[in-house]
């Protein structure tokens, strides 16, 4: 996991490239809370583009994150999900409450 703190903009960018999994998830998701409550930005955003798999405790890192970011008075947001992984998403009513953004490589296009 690579991690960006854009201090003018007060955004963390999070650039995830490894599985989202029962094992991973807690790594990552001391990592993130962490910087989260360092940083305190008014933004993270998760960038998945390099997630190949992901199963339901990625589904639920993401909601905590979600929930420590709004902690701090911050937003979150999720950008270049796979097809696969936005079914995921999809399935579990994710997008409801979370903003995600169209893959980069489609807005260019």
């Amino acid at each position: 996991m690579k991690v960006n703190h854009y201090l003018e903009e007060k955004i963390l960018e999070v650039f995830i490239t490894e599985e989202i999994d029962h094992h991973t998830s807690s790594i990552m998701r001391t990592r993130l809370d962490y910087e989260i409550s360092r940083f305190r930005p008014k933004k993270v955003v998760i960038n998945l583009e390099g997630v190949k798999f992901m199963d339901s405790a990625g589904i639920g890192f993401l909601i905590g994150r979600y929930k420590v970011a709004k902690a701090f008075d911050g937003i979150l947001e999720i950008e270049n999900a796979s097809e696969k992984i936005m079914k995921i998403f999809e399935m579990s009513g994710l997008p409801k409450i979370i903003k995600f953004k169209e893959n980069k490589k489609e807005e260019v296009s």
